[in-house]
C-alpha cells in the first residue's frame, strides 16, 4: 500500500505561484508513475500532469502548458507540482495519484491509478 498526502494548497492571487507536494509513505515511490489531477465544483476530475517513475517522461494537459511543471525527488519520496501564472480557472481541489503501471500518453486518465491522496484546495482569486 502507498499512502499519499498532498500539501501546499491555499489562496493565491491571479498571476501568482504555488508549489504542491505529494509525499508518499508505506512504500517507496520510486517505481510508481504519479499523476496530478484536479476537480472543480460540478466538474469531472481532470488530469493535469503525470510523470514516469524515473522522472524522464512527463505529459501535461493543454490547459496548463507553459505554466505548470511536475518533478519528483525519489530520495524524498515526494512529487511536486509547480504552478505559475495561476488563473481563476485553476481553482480546484488538487489530488496526486500513484499507479502500478506506466501508460505513456494515457497517464492523464484518472482510472489507471491505484492510490490517491485526500486532496488540497487551491483557490485563485483577487
Amino acid at each position: 500500500q502507498v499512502q499519499l498526502v498532498e500539501s501546499g494548497g491555499g489562496l493565491v492571487q491571479p498571476g501568482g505561484s504555488l508549489r504542491l507536494s505529494c509525499a508518499a509513505s508505506g512504500r517507496t515511490l520510486d517505481y510508481y508513475p504519479v499523476g496530478w489531477f484536479r476537480q472543480a465544483p460540478g466538474k469531472e476530475r481532470e488530469g493535469v500532469l503525470c510523470i514516469s517513475s524515473s522522472g524522464g517522461t512527463t505529459y501535461l494537459a493543454d490547459s496548463v502548458k507553459g505554466r505548470f511543471t511536475i518533478s519528483r525527488d525519489n530520495a524524498k519520496n515526494t512529487v511536486y507540482l509547480q504552478m505559475n501564472s495561476l488563473e481563476p480557472e485553476d481553482t480546484a481541489v488538487y489530488y496526486c495519484a500513484a499507479g502500478r503501471l506506466w501508460y505513456g500518453s494515457s497517464c492523464l486518465r484518472p482510472n489507471i491509478y491505484d492510490y490517491w491522496g485526500q486532496g488540497t484546495q487551491v483557490t485563485v482569486s483577487s
